[in-house]
């Protein structure tokens, strides 16, 4: 299958508010009449027979007060009509509304009400109430299968407190001012130490290693996780908020401003043409079975970028494949890949008459990104040329180059020119500096960010966080297989009677598959988030550490090695049953057709957003690391990612080219010379280091023996920094003693309140009946 052109950035595209509220529900899950019927029955009670729409605000201020007083009862069941009737509302009031339109409309107008009478914090309670539940936990121990009926009421809560942060989170343009300022309120609310003494993700933090640790296997992990995500991506920020703290921060730091914005470079790059068509692939075997050899013109080879003013939507001519040893079995027999082909160059038609200018389209020229030096590489590179020309080095001088020939000057000059100093390499500096003079430099003034907090409250239990995500991970791809000790991931979405008839089992395959998928968009988008925000906020806050002691590098290139354009091109989805499309309209008639011809997209943009956000994890783990780096390569995953490039969508073949780039040293001179045009793509659309010879293979940095030695330095010195920012006792060593007599004495004691009755008996005790040779004091000891 072909993808489209218009495959573009997935993270940066927002989707549909409907696309954003329908994650939380699955199909057997949406039982909205329940809902209605609670709700109307509190409404038709407080409204004295007129609907919501209709009250004034200080009427609905009233009603969510009496549900809010509702909420302290006892009796679970009255507790549970009362939250359902507040999802009634946070929904918006769907019974009452003729248009999706009006349902989201209400749903924001409801929420942001919700948000101002206090009931999140009130759901919170019931939440901590749900979660410290010993007997629903050890109850869903002894039970042999897990369904949705034993977690009604945490799926109603986490229901309502999604709906709250995602329609909260998100600002449109007829915001009023009042709702602005609460969102700002909780955004700061959720990213402060308020409930509990630690930010509310690490509640859910507890509630995800809780369930992996088979304590608690009735969570419903995907509305967990789900909330988990917006929660974090509410409180640190999205990609494009990230852009902007690194400028700022940056600033700060008086660094040179970035040389370019890369969600903007990214956002014009263009995909790789789509391979061959089935019937040029079929002459061209008929032609090589003939032996017949037709004459070609002149022909280039194929990039990333090769477009001109024919349709783009047609196929280049291709020649035959280059074969490449270690790929011979990946994807369909005869199929051409997609960066290994000629195209052959044809003069481009004339255009039509009469073109609208506004159909032009202006393809970018040159490189996408400008290249980039590290001091580092500047070392080596005059280091070399002192060994060569004059026969010794200067250390770490950049400066001096008295001796060396004008061409070398020249070479310094460029490098200079485009030196890049990140705030990383400043805040490993600052930090070394620290450690070498803690007296002398003082306390270090950390910022309380968000990051910083919820990093301070995930560092006792960082490895078991990330530990169970990638459980969860595992348990949720497509290529893991079902075995009697994996985690159950379907507890929220197994009804309590099983499927009897074909068009019920149909339901409950999608369903599954589809729950599947957003648990691992959930988990891609929540690491990859964390990986950014924590090495922004400091290099030494690392969680890629702990993903590789994790197994994470194994376990993504598992993932990958699937037949990937299938699952891009997955349909697990059936639209009729989408909120809030099925409370809307009326339901029609479920058919088997019906359910297998899925949605109309050409492509799945959840598992294309998984499989974006993947690949990024995976290059954020290998960066610079080459330890890590073998390890892609032991793994063989050469030619996994060459299988990913099928799919037509500029980012996700560019991070694929990126993990290449980082392996072709290793992959020997037989790979890159049976993949040229792979390694022409990345010339064109990966970053320049200007003396890296990743070609080549000549990087003495890949030497094969300080591969251990490189983990256990990072690791040194990430603990390090945690006992120096983090350990309380710090600094214990270095506390100053005082050996003044008067000062001693003169300090004020805090004596406990009984201390006057027993003082007459302490002293008599302690010092009357104690002998005292006062003459040994004045001998040396």
């Amino acid at each position: 299958m072909i993808m489209p052109l218009c495959l573009h950035l997935v993270f940066l595209i927002t989707p549909g508010e409907t696309v954003r509220l329908k994650l939380i529900y699955s199909y057997h899950d949406n039982n909205y009449s329940k809902v209605r019927e609670e709700a109307e029955r509190c409404v038709v009670s407080a409204a004295r027979g007129r609907r919501w729409i209709e009250l004034a605000v200080d009427e609905q201020r009233a009603y969510v007060m009496r549900l809010l007083d509702s909420l302290e009862v006892t009796d679970r069941d009255k507790r549970l009509k009362v939250a359902r009737a507040i999802l009634y509302l946070a929904q918006g009031v769907f019974d009452e509304c003729d248009t999706e339109v009006d349902v989201l409309h209400w749903s924001r107008h409801n929420v942001f009400l919700l948000y101002d009478m206090g009931i999140f914090t009130a759901l919170l309670e019931l939440l901590s109430m749900e979660i410290d539940n010993s007997q629903a936990c050890s109850s869903a121990v002894r039970k042999p299968a897990i369904s949705l009926a034993d977690s009604t009421e945490l799926r109603v809560l986490l229901s309502i407190m999604y709906l709250m942060v995602e329609t909260i989170r998100v600002q449109t343009e007829d915001d009023r001012p009042e709702w602005t300022a609460a969102r700002e309120a909780f955004k700061n609310e959720l990213g402060s130490p308020l409930y509990n003494g630690e930010p509310f993700a690490l509640l859910l933090f507890t509630m995800v290693t809780k369930f992996c640790s088979m304590n608690a296997p009735h969570f419903p992990m995907k509305k967990v996780l789900l909330l988990l995500w917006k929660t974090i991506l509410f409180t640190l920020g999205g990609f494009e908020e990230l852009q902007e703290m690194k400028v700022r921060g940056r600033e700060r730091l008086n660094l040179p401003p970035l040389p370019e914005d890369s969600i903007k470079v990214v956002r014009a790059m263009r995909a790789a043409s789509p391979p061959a068509s089935a019937m040029e692939l079929i002459e061209q075997q008929q032609q090589q079975k003939r032996g017949r050899r037709s004459r070609r013109p002149l022909v280039k080879q194929d990039s990333l970028d090769t477009y001109n003013e024919r349709d783009p939507f047609k196929n280049d001519d291709a020649r035959d494949e280059e074969e490449d040893p270690e790929d011979t079995d990946s994807g369909i027999e005869g199929e051409v890949d997609p960066l290994d082909r000629d195209v052959i160059i044809q003069p481009p038609p004339p255009p039509p008459p009469l073109r609208p200018p506004t159909e032009r389209v202006n393809f970018p020229k040159g490189l996408p990104w400008a290249p980039k030096v590290r001091e580092k590489d500047i070392e080596h590179f005059l280091e070399t040329s002192r060994n060569k020309f004059i026969g010794f080095t200067l250390g770490n001088d950049t400066e001096t180059l008295v001796g060396l020939p004008r061409p070398i000057h020249e070479s310094v000059k460029t490098l200079k020119q485009h030196k890049y100093v990140s705030i990383a390499e400043v805040q490993i500096k600052r930090e070394e500096e620290l450690q070498q003079c803690p007296l002398t430099l003082g306390e270090e003034e950390v910022e309380e960010t968000p990051a910083e907090m919820l990093y301070l409250g995930m560092l006792p239990n960082l490895s078991q966080y990330v530990i169970a995500l990638l459980k969860l991970l595992l348990a949720a791809a497509p290529t893991s297989k079902a075995k009697t000790d994996s985690i159950n991931i379907l507890a929220d979405v197994l009804p309590e009677e099983m499927p009897i008839t074909v068009l019920q089992s149909m339901k409950l395959g999608i369903d599954v598959n589809r729950h599947k998928e957003i648990i691992v968009k959930a988990i891609s988008a929540l690491l990859l988030l964390l990986l950014k925000h924590f090495k922004l906020n400091h290099i030494y806050q690392i969680v890629s550490q702990h993903l590789v002691f994790a197994n994470c590098i194994p376990l993504i290139l598992k993932f990958f090695n699937q037949n990937i354009m299938s699952y891009i091109s997955a349909k697990n989805s059936i639209c009729v049953l989408d909120f809030p499309h099925c409370v809307v309209h009326e339901m029609p008639e479920l058919t088997a057709e019906s359910l297998e011809a899925g949605d109309n997209n050409q492509f799945c943009w959840r598992n294309l957003f998984s499989c974006i956000n993947l690949l990024r994890i995976l290059n954020k783990l290998t960066k610079w690391k080459h330890s890590r780096t073998m390890m892609l390569v032991v793994f063989k995953s050469a030619p996994i990612l060459k299988r990913a490039l099928k799919v037509k969508q500029a980012m996700m073949q560019l991070y694929v080219l990126k993990l290449l780039k980082i392996q072709t040293k290793y992959l020997g001179r037989q790979w890159r010379k049976s993949n040229m045009k792979t390694m022409s793509a990345i010339y064109q659309k990966v970053r320049h280091r200007l003396n890296d010879d990743w070609a080549y293979g000549n990087d003495i940095d890949a030497r094969p023996w300080d591969f251990q030695a490189e983990e256990c330095a990072l690791r040194e010195s990430i603990e390090k920094f945690n006992s120096r920012r983090y350990d309380k006792n710090k600094n214990g060593d270095f506390t100053p003693v005082d050996n003044c007599l008067q000062s001693v004495l003169g300090q004020r004691v805090e004596l406990p309140e009984d201390f006057h009755y027993s003082y007459e008996m302490w002293l008599e005790r302690e010092v009357f009946s104690q002998p005292i040779q006062w003459e040994g004091l004045l001998q040396n000891p």
